[in-house]
């Protein structure tokens, strides 16, 4: 398997780690910029990166960082509409559109958005983080179709519950037993276990499979 070079947006943390721990592990050279020298939030400093880093010959592209911010479908924000729509939405869009030409030219590809199963199903207060990336699985749906000619592979990988700090800190046990009694494997996932299901989806051993939003959730959704 040939070495890749990959970038991988929010891979500091959580599935993102997990996911470049993987792939590094295979032996893929992965580029986890910090949010100091990628603030997706800011549509400039995406535009800069994207001018520093013209030349970079990108063969994977992981656009894994997002943020949701919790509001009742009536009470969001324009400011927090703008924040997630840029942060889960444009900057991908502006990412595929820097690099996924460079793949086109030299015949291989592969472009892995993280979605959500919120996408697909939803609960109170996640109305525009369902939008957004409802929205993304979009983008790797038109990704696939005009750049599939060319040998570039796009899909989506939608998580359900997954055990990471950030779920720890924003879910007390008694709600996290609650979401695990929900799931027919009654438990949650782990980062490593989305992570493996990624490194599938960008690897050379995935030849056919693309357009899809892969559902990742213990069979959450089923019922």
């Amino acid at each position: 398997m040939a070495k890749r070079t990959i970038l991988i947006t929010g891979g500091s943390r959580g599935i993102g780690a997990a996911i470049a721990t993987v792939l590094t592990a295979r032996g893929d050279h992965v580029i986890a910029p910090p949010r100091a020298s990628l603030d997706l939030s800011v549509p400039a400093l995406v535009e800069q990166f994207l001018a520093d880093h013209r030349e970079l010959p990108v063969d994977i592209l992981i656009n894994n960082a997002g943020i949701n911010r919790l509001n009742p479908l009536v009470d969001i924000s324009q400011t927090d509409w703008e924040a997630m729509w840029q942060t889960n939405l444009n900057a991908a869009l502006r990412l595929t559109q820097g690099f996924v030409p460079g793949m086109r030219a030299r015949g291989w590809g592969r472009v892995l958005n993280l979605s959500t199963i919120f996408s697909q199903v939803t609960r109170e207060r996640r109305a525009a983080y369902s939008m957004t990336k409802a929205a993304l699985n979009a983008l790797t749906r038109s990704t696939a179709l005009e750049a599939g000619p060319d040998g570039v592979l796009a899909n989506a990988l939608a998580p359900g519950y997954v055990d990471t700090a950030l779920t720890r800190q924003n879910n007390p046990p008694a709600v996290i037993a609650e979401l695990a009694a929900r799931i027919p494997l009654r438990r949650l996932a782990q980062a490593e276990e989305l992570a493996r299901v990624a490194a599938f989806l960008v690897s050379e051993e995935n030849t056919y499979l693309t357009g899809q939003t892969i559902v990742v959730d213990g069979g959450f959704t089923c019922e």
